[in-house]
Formats: structure tokens, sequence, C-alpha cells
């Protein structure tokens, strides 16, 4: 209990930390964990612990690495101008229409299962609307993050399958299909919610229909760094890219390395020109490999201490005979803060098996508490531990703090939205 409850401190003081910007991500990454682990008493350990989480999470820093750069320098280009050009002479000047294309064009990116993939595309695309008629990037990325959570629970996206082996069930006809319904709804629900942040974006911005006023401008094409005639060249390179990421050809590190090396070499064949390149994307290059090196250090110390399953078994044990039952609906619940402040992997792995064995004491299938443990997927989206959030706000050039801030309530929102849906169409028991 003391060690679970030294968790629970931990994670809530870095939480705090990092809302009230009295420490910046990185630095409350590192140094509240080591904290924690020394008053654990793992002292001697913590160096091995720090190490071992970092080499975990580097093969993930070193994708993001190049995959910003890669990305960075398409947009450099003016690979995305003509798509970027289209979307503006379509949805105009209108925030609801480009809000609710943003929604949309998440989901469908999303089916690719890869959020970083996701964030990339998606942000690269879009972010130049928002731009030109002022929008808020937060609302990119509050859209963006729910969209790809939601979409993310197909049976190649991750968490359903961790969700499935944790349990032991079936991954698509007893986890997956019956949460169809519930994830339409979710989206549904998200296209609600782009409606609403495009209405009030409207009257933010005096927009009026047909007044014509704050006109969406073309992307510039003249710049020095465009290379227009390599248009096609860019195209087909990022398509292979791409192809390579959903057949899984090669790792995904390797592959956008090399087509880094590519893109360089081919747009830009004089040296300066690419140090000049890589030297105006080195801010978000830098600040997103040491947020994830730091999330490792997080992580590592925290499982390597034993908090981490302190604090899901203290969280189990809280729970009074007379809830057992309704373990399934209570695990929704959980899943929201759980997967917050918890990885994947430690979370599907490490408390949901648990879960599964309690409610099987009350009758409850363990495939419904794997049902359940998926609903807090659009929190978990925000979640500080998580790559893709890091990468998005680097390429948005907003603060994780006041992403997370901005976003979390409506993130909690639609989790709920989806578990009450889940629960209506039978995907969750409300009791047994």
């Amino acid at each position: 209990m003391t060690l679970a409850l030294l968790g629970f401190a931990t994670v809530l003081l870095f939480i705090f930390l990092i809302m009230t910007k009295r420490m910046s991500a990185a630095a409350a990454l590192i140094a509240v964990p080591i904290v924690g682990g020394l008053l654990a008493g793992a002292g001697p350990g913590l160096g091995d612990m720090m190490l071992k989480g970092i080499v975990d999470v580097a093969p993930i820093a070193t994708m993001l690495a190049f995959a910003v750069l890669y990305f960075a320098v398409m947009m450099d280009s003016g690979l995305f101008d003509p798509l970027v050009n289209r979307i503006l002479a379509i949805v105009g000047d209108d925030p609801i229409r480009i809000a609710i294309g943003t929604m949309a064009l998440s989901s469908l990116v999303s089916l690719d299962g890869d959020g970083t993939t996701t964030a990339l595309i998606v942000i690269t695309s879009m972010l130049p609307l928002y731009r030109a008629i002022g929008m808020n990037p937060l609302i990119l990325a509050m859209l963006l993050g729910s969209s790809n959570a939601i979409m993310n629970l197909l049976p190649w996206g991750g968490p359903s399958a961790r969700a499935a082996a944790a349990v032991k069930a079936d991954l698509v006809h007893d986890v997956f299909l019956p949460l169809v319904p519930a994830m339409l709804i979710a989206l549904a629900a998200l296209a609600a919610l782009a409606w609403w942040f495009g209405t009030r974006e409207r009257a933010r911005l005096g927009w009026q229909a047909g007044a014509g006023a704050r006109p969406a401008p073309p992307i510039a094409t003249d710049r020095p760094e465009r290379r227009p005639r390599l248009f096609w060249f860019n195209l087909l390179l990022t398509a292979g890219l791409m192809a390579g990421m959903v057949t899984g050809i090669a790792p995904l590190p390797v592959l956008i390395m090399g087509a880094l090396a590519v893109a360089l070499t081919v747009n830009y064949p004089k040296l300066s020109d690419q140090r000049d390149r890589i030297a105006a994307h080195a801010d978000n290059v830098v600040m997103v490999v040491v947020l994830i090196f730091a999330a490792g250090a997080f992580t590592g110390i925290m499982g390597g201490t034993g908090m981490t399953d302190a604090m899901a078994r203290a969280m189990l044990a809280g729970v009074p005979d007379t809830l057992g039952p309704y373990l399934a609906p209570i695990t929704a619940l959980l899943a929201l803060p759980l997967t917050f402040v918890m990885s994947n992997d430690a979370y599907y792995f490490g408390v949901v098996p648990v879960l599964a064995q309690a409610g099987g004491a009350y009758g409850i299938p363990a495939e419904a508490i794997a049902r359940a443990s998926l609903m807090g997927g659009p929190v978990h989206s925000l979640s500080p531990l998580l790559a893709p959030v890091y990468l998005a706000c680097g390429l948005l050039g907003v603060d994780v703090a006041d992403a997370q801030r901005f976003a979390l309530k409506y993130a909690v929102g639609i989790s709920l939205v989806m578990t009450l849906a889940a629960i209506i169409t039978g995907a969750i028991p409300l009791a047994t």
C-alpha cells in the first residue's frame, strides 16, 4: 500500500507540475520519478531502470526524429501545397467545414492504425488552413487525437489486440465486433463536437456566410525552398513510404531514415541547402527526442520500482464487494485515468488481467472486461507518456500542457459517450 501511495503521489505531482507550468514536461518526466524512486528505496537501481526505459523507446525516438525531418522537408518542398489549396477551395474560410473536415480526414487516415502517421499527415495537411483563417490549432489537436483513438480500436490498431491477448479472448468476434456500434456513435458525437467548435470559431472570427470576409489565401508556391518541378517525385516517394509503413516491408525507423536521405539529396543537392533545411526544423526534432527519452526514463522507474503494479492492485482493492456486479462499467470508468497515466503495455497486461479475474468472480465474461478496458482511448490520446502527443504538439507549435488543458474535458466527454453507447448496445454489461 505504501508503494501504491508513493506511485499515486509521483504521478499526481508530475501532472500538477506540467499542468501548472511549474516545470517543463521534459524536466518533470526525469526529476519527479527519480524522487519517487529514491523514496521507494530503489536508489542503487535507478540508473538501470532509466536505461531500460530509454532503450525501450529508442526505436520510437529514432523514428520520430527522422519522421519530423522528412515531412518538414516535404512541406518545405511544396508537396502539400496543391492538396491544401484544393481543400481551401472546397471548404473556403468556413470554420465549421474545416473542423468537420479535420475530424473526417483524421478518421480516414487513422485506418492504418498508426497514431504517428496520422498526426504527420493530418497536421501537415490541415494546419495551413487553420493558420490561414486564424482558427485555434488546439481544436485540430483535439479532433485529431480523439478521431485516432476511436479508430485505433480496429483489430490492427493495437489496444484491441492487447486487450484480447490480456484476457485470452478472440480479437475480432469477442472484442472488436461488439464495439462497432459504440465506435460509430462516438464518431457521430465527435462530428457534432467539431460542428460546435466550428460554430464557436465562426463567432470569434466574425465569419459570415457569403460575406467574403477573411478569405483563405492560397499557400504561396514561390518561396526559395519550394521545388514544384519535383512534385511528382516527392509524391511517389511519400506514397512509397506510406505503402512501406502499411505492409511492414522494413522497420519503420529504417524506412523513414532512407526516405529522408533520398528526399534531401534529390530536393536539395547542395550541402548548404540540406544543412539549412535540417537547421530550420532542429528545434522540433530536439524537443520531440528529448521528451520521448524522458518519458522512457519515467516509465522505466515506475515499472522497475513496482509502483505501477502496486497502483493497479490498490485501485482494485478499493472496489467494495457490493459494486462487484458492476465491475464492467467500473472498468470502463477506471480506463480514463489509468490509460492517461500508464503505458499501453503496463495497463493492458498489468491491470486488465487482474480486472478480468476479479470480474470472473461475479460472472462477468472476460471479453466484456476487455471491451470495457478500451473506453479510455480518447483520454489516452492526451497521455504525457504517448509519443504522438509530443510529435503533434511540436508540429502545431503548441505546449503539451496547453493542449491537455484544452482537450482533456472534451476527450473525457467522448469517452463517456462511447461508454454509454457500449452499455446501451450490450457491448458492456451494466451489471450481472
